[in-house]
C-alpha cells in the first residue's frame, strides 16, 4: 500500500459506524485541531504552492545521482523531504474532507492533494530507473562510502534493486505516475455514492418508530432484538443497494482492471503478486490463511449453532441474525468516550509504561474526532502520514461496546505510530498493514479478555464471551472470506472474463453460502443479501483486507504470550511496533518468533474460538 492509501485505510472493516443523520454538537477536545498540521485553509493553499515548486525542481537530481554517493544522498533527500511535505497537505486535505464529504470545497482540495501526489510521481518516475541503471555493485559500493546513505536509504534502496524485473523505462514509468490518478478515482467514486448521494430507504420498526436507514442507522438497527425487525432493515437497506448493482459493479470492475492493468505492465504473473511485492509477501501467507480459514469453518459451523441456539431461533438462522449479541442482557453496558479511554489505559498497561505514556499524550490532546456527525464520513481509521506531527484519528462513537473496542483497536493503530516515529527516520516510518493491524487487534483481545475477568455476573461474562467469537467471525472468517473473493474476481479477470455487478453478486453469494454453511444447513443466507460487496469499502484497497485476518492470528499469540508474562513477550511486541517499516513485514513477525506461512498460529486462533465456546458452554449448564 502506498503511504496515504495506507493511513487512510486502518479502518476497522469488520464494525463499520457511519456517521449518523442527526445533528450534534461536539465538545471542543472531541473534536481534532487541524491548525497542529496548517493553521488555516488558506495557509494549506500557500504551503502546497511552495511544495508545488519544489516537487517542479526534483527531475534536476536526475543527471547528478549516480556522480557519486554525496549526489546520491543528496537526491535522495530532496525527494523524501518534498514527498514527507506531500503527505502533510493530503492528510489535511483527506481529513478536511471526512468532516463533511457534502463541502464541495472539501472535495477539491482533496483533489488537489491527489494531483500533487501524482506530480511527485512524475517527478520522480527516473529515480528507480536511474538508480537500476547504475547497478547494484555500484549502489552498494555508495552505501559503503556513506555510511548515512545506508542508515537512513538502505532499505529503499534494497527494494529498488529487487525491484529491477518489474521496473519500466524512465518514460513508463513517468506515463505510469501521470496515470496514477486516474486509477485512483473508483474508490472516489465509490466514497461519493455510498456516503453522499445514495438514496437510503425507510422504514417503519415494530414499536411504530420510522428511522430512515443510512449507513449509521444500518449499522444500529441491524442488531435490534425483534428478529423481524432486523429483517425488515436487512430486506429494506439490501434492497437500495441491489438498485444501484450495476454501478457499484462498474466502479469495483474499474478498479479489478487498474490492478490487473498494473500487473501486466510490470511483469507480474498475477494481481495477487504485484500487490504483495512490495512488502517481499510470500503468496504461501495469502494461501496458507485461505486455506486454514477453509479447514476452520467446522468450529465456525460450531459457532454458528451456538449463535441459533442462544438467540433461541427457531427454523433457519439467517444472514440478518449475525449482529444482535449472542446473548440478551437486560441492561446492555454503556461507555462515553471518557470511560472508553479510562479502560484502554488500564487495558493497555501491561504494555509497559512507555506505551502508557504515549496513550495519555493521545488522549490530552485534540487529535481525534470522535462523534458522529451529518456528512462526516463513515467508519473509524487512524491517519499518521503526517511524521512531523501527530496521529490522527476519526471515530463515529455511539457510547456501545463496539465504539470502546473500536476507539482501542484505533488507538492502537496511533501509539504503533508514535513508537515507528520516535524510533524510525521518515524514509522507514511507512509500516506495513500487516504489521499495523496486529498493533489493533492485539488490543481489541486484550479488552475482550479484560471485561471477561472484570464482569460484574454471570450474564456479563456471557455477553463478553460472545462478543470475542464474534470479533473471531469479522475479523478472521469474514475477511477472509473478503479476501477469497477478491482473488476470485481476479481470477476471473485473469480467465478472460468479464465482471458485471451481477456477476459480483453471484461470486460474493457462492462464498457466503460456503461460508455460512447454507448447503449443510448450518445458516440459510438470502440471495438478497448478497450484493453486501458493494458496501465494503476496503476492496478498493487492493488486496488488503486479508491483512485483518493475518494480523488476528498474529495478535492471538502475542496477546496469549503477554497475559501468560511469557519471557521477553512483551518486548517482542513492542519491538516490533517501534520497527515500523525498517524491515519486510513477514521477516519481523519472524524475528518476533511468529513464522505466518505455517498452519500453526492459525490452528491456534482456532483453538481460542473453541476454548470461548467451552466457556460458554460451561456456564450454561
Amino acid at each position: 500500500m502506498k503511504r496515504l492509501a495506507l493511513m487512510a485505510a486502518l479502518a476497522l472493516a469488520t464494525a463499520l459506524t457511519p456517521a449518523v443523520a442527526a445533528e450534534q454538537k461536539a465538545p471542543a477536545n472531541y473534536m481534532w485541531d487541524l491548525t497542529d498540521l496548517y493553521p488555516s485553509a488558506d495557509a494549506w493553499t500557500a504551503a502546497r504552492d511552495k511544495v508545488q515548486t519544489q516537487v517542479d525542481k526534483l527531475d534536476a537530481y536526475k543527471d547528478t545521482i549516480g556522480k557519486s554517493p554525496a549526489d546520491m544522498l543528496a537526491a535522495l533527500k530532496a525527494i523524501s523531504a518534498a514527498r514527507k511535505e506531500v503527505d502533510r497537505l493530503a492528510v489535511y486535505a483527506s481529513l478536511k474532507h471526512d468532516e463533511d464529504v457534502r463541502i464541495g470545497a472539501n472535495e477539491e482540495r482533496l483533489q488537489l492533494a491527489q494531483a500533487l501526489g501524482t506530480r511527485l510521481g512524475e517527478r520522480t518516475a527516473w529515480l528507480t530507473p536511474s538508480i537500476l541503471a547504475l547497478g547494484a555493485d555500484k549502489v552498494l559500493a555508495f552505501e559503503k562510502q556513506s555510511p548515512e546513505l545506508q542508515s537512513v536509504f538502505g532499505f529503499m534502496l534494497d527494494n529498488i534493486l529487487r525491484a529491477a524485473p518489474h521496473t519500466l523505462g524512465t518514460e513508463a514509468e513517468g506515463v505510469m505516475a501521470a496515470a496514477s490518478n486516474v486509477l485512483s478515482q473508483p474508490d472516489n467514486i465509490y466514497s461519493q455514492l455510498s456516503n453522499g448521494e445514495l438514496p437510503f430507504p425507510t422504514v417503519t420498526l415494530s414499536d411504530g418508530k420510522t428511522v430512515k436507514l443510512d449507513q449509521a442507522a444500518y449499522v444500529k438497527y441491524r442488531q435490534l432484538p425483534n428478529r423481524e425487525d432486523r429483517k425488515k432493515v436487512f430486506e429494506a437497506f439490501w434492497n437500495t443497494w441491489k438498485s444501484y448493482q450495476g454501478t457499484f459493479g462498474a466502479s469495483l470492475n474499474t478498479q479489478v482492471l487498474g490492478e490487473e492493468f498494473d500487473a501486466k505492465v510490470r511483469h507480474f504473473p498475477n494481481a495477487l503478486s504485484d500487490a504483495l511485492f512490495g512488502d517481499n509477501m510470500p503468496e504461501a501467507v495469502y494461501r496458507q490463511l485461505v486455506a486454514q480459514a477453509n479447514a476452520g469453518l467446522p468450529t465456525f459451523y460450531r459457532y454458528l449453532k451456538l449463535r441459533k441456539k442462544l438467540l433461541g431461533i427457531k427454523g433457519d438462522l439467517g444472514y440478518e441474525d449475525m449482529y444482535p449479541s449472542m446473548i440478551t442482557i437486560a441492561n446492555p453496558p454503556k461507555f462515553d468516550v471518557a470511560e472508553s479511554e479510562r479502560i484502554a489505559l488500564d487495558v493497555t498497561k501491561v504494555y509497559g509504561p512507555e506505551y502508557t505514556s504515549l496513550l495519555k499524550r493521545g488522549f490530552g490532546s485534540r487529535w481525534m474526532n470522535v462523534l458522529p456527525s451529518p456528512g462526516k464520513a463513515s467508519g473509524a481509521y487512524m491517519n499518521g502520514s503526517a511524521y512531523d506531527v501527530h496521529p490522527y484519528l476519526l471515530l463515529n462513537h455511539n457510547d456501545d461496546y463496539n465504539s470502546l473496542s473500536t476507539l482501542i483497536h484505533e488507538w492502537g493503530h496511533a501509539v504503533h505510530t508514535l513508537l515507528t516515529t520516535a524510533n524510525q527516520p521518515y524514509e522507514k516510518s511507512n509500516y506495513s498493514t500487516f504489521t499495523a493491524e496486529t498493533a489493533s487487534i492485539s488490543n481489541e483481545m486484550l479488552l475482550n479478555d479484560y471485561m471477561i475477568a472484570h464482569a460484574k455476573s454471570k450474564e456479563e461474562k456471557l455477553y463478553y464471551l460472545g462478543e470475542g467469537l464474534e470479533l473471531i467471525r469479522q475479523t478472521f472468517f469474514r475477511q477472509t472470506m473478503f479476501g477469497e473473493f477478491q482473488l476470485a474476481i481476479h481470477e476471473e479477470v485473469e480467465k478472460g472474463n468479464a465482471l458485471s455487478g451481477e456477476q459480483l453478486t453471484k461470486i460474493y453469494c457462492g462464498l457466503l453460502k460456503h461460508y455460512y454453511g447454507d448447503d449443510k444447513g448450518v445458516t440459510k443466507i438470502d440471495p438478497g443479501y448478497c450484493v453486501e460487496w458493494a458496501f465494503i469499502p476496503h476492496f478498493y484497497y487492493g488486496f488488503y483486507v486479508y491483512q485483518y485476518a493475518t494480523s488476528m492470528v498474529g495478535a492471538a499469540a502475542f496477546t496469549k504470550a503477554i497475559e501468560a508474562k511469557e519471557p521477553k513477550a512483551r518486548e517482542r511486541f513492542i519491538n516490533l511496533l517501534k520497527a515500523g517499516g525498517s524491515d519486510y513485514p513477514y521477516d519481523l513477525y519472524k524475528k518476533a518468533g511468529i513464522d505466518m506461512a505455517t498452519p500453526k498460529p492459525y490452528q491456534a486462533l482456532i483453538a481460542r474460538m473453541n476454548h470461548q465456546m467451552d466457556q460458554i458452554d460451561a456456564l450454561e449448564k
